[in-house]
């Protein structure tokens, strides 16, 4: 049922290898080949991991890859692949699980302790994506990011030995962030897979229909809707960087860097005139290795906040 994305050290098919699953070496090469192909910035990034993580952190990436694949593009019934990739993520905690990216998941959840509640949020986020495709209120759409994003920040807390609640509600607040920040700069994407994350109450109260929404008309009314969600969204971003008095070494520029780097995407929104139908907000390699630098150096980023 589960077909790799990127082909193991063993050319043996995935499928029926229940009683002689990946071997945890095998399997943590599977995902890191996944995380390093998939996704631009991983080279860089693990640059910065100490090596003995390394290979948990992709293992990490690799299942939140593959859950959002499961949720996005899979072909076939996506909620009856969400639940059997969910039994085999429990056979990390009682048994052997089948699928390689699991069989070594399995490795990191018994060496840091993870408990099964963020995997699970993120699995359920997934299921939320094929029943919803509206937000009524800032709440409702809260709710999913605490399912889509935040279990992200507190699974690399727990690979770095943080798992106290007070560390998990900051890093809340940037995974939040960070997801509205793609929301918002994805408007036109989304709403080509038919899916709206503007609060329907937001929308209403700065006269912006569904219709002009749907045809791409930016006006003062979606100017100025835009300039309050990325308000509120800066403020999260500021509240989040609390974290880096809370934590040390690499994971502090972690932090760091993607809250600059969410940052500087919303101010290119604000460039761009908030016309997100035309024109995607990106940031360039000469401003992705501006805010490397800019990362590394000592100090807590200023945010500037704004609310109406």
């Amino acid at each position: 049922m589960f077909v790799p994305v990127c082909p193991p050290t063993r050319k043996r098919p995935l499928e029926g290898r229940t009683a002689n699953p990946y071997t945890p070496a095998e399997a943590f090469i599977y995902c890191q080949r996944l995380a390093l192909n998939h996704y631009e910035n991983f080279t860089v990034a693990s640059w910065l991991l100490p090596r003995a993580l390394r290979r948990h952190v992709y293992a990490v990436y690799a299942f939140c890859r593959h859950v959002d694949d499961l949720g996005d593009e899979a072909p076939g019934d996506r909620l009856r692949l969400l639940d059997d990739w969910q039994a085999d993520l429990e056979r990390c905690y009682h048994s052997t699980p089948r699928h390689p990216i699991l069989v070594a998941l399995r490795e990191t959840i018994r060496r840091f302790a993870i408990p099964p509640t963020p995997f699970l949020k993120l699995i359920e986020a997934n299921r939320m994506d094929q029943r919803t495709s509206r937000y009524r209120t800032f709440e409702e759409l809260l709710r999913y990011c605490d399912h889509s994003a935040n279990p992200v920040g507190h699974l690399f807390l727990y690979l770095f030995g943080y798992g106290d609640a007070e560390r998990q509600g900051l890093a809340d607040a940037t995974c939040t962030a960070l997801q509205l920040t793609n929301f918002w700069q994805d408007i036109a994407v989304d709403l080509g897979k038919g899916r709206v994350y503007i609060p329907q109450e937001d929308m209403a109260r700065f006269g912006y229909s569904q219709e002009e929404l749907e045809r791409g008309i930016v006006n003062d009314s979606f100017r100025a809707l835009m300039a309050f969600e990325i308000g509120r969204t800066r403020e999260l971003f500021a509240k989040g960087l609390q974290l880096l008095d809370m934590v040390d070494g690499r994971l502090k520029v972690d932090i760091k860097l993607f809250s600059l780097g969410g940052l500087a995407v919303l101010e290119a929104l604000e460039r761009n005139g908030y016309d997100v139908f035309h024109r995607r907000a990106r940031l360039s390699r000469w401003q992705k290795a501006a805010l490397f630098v800019h990362g590394l150096l000592p100090g807590r980023p200023e945010v500037k906040t704004w609310r109406m």
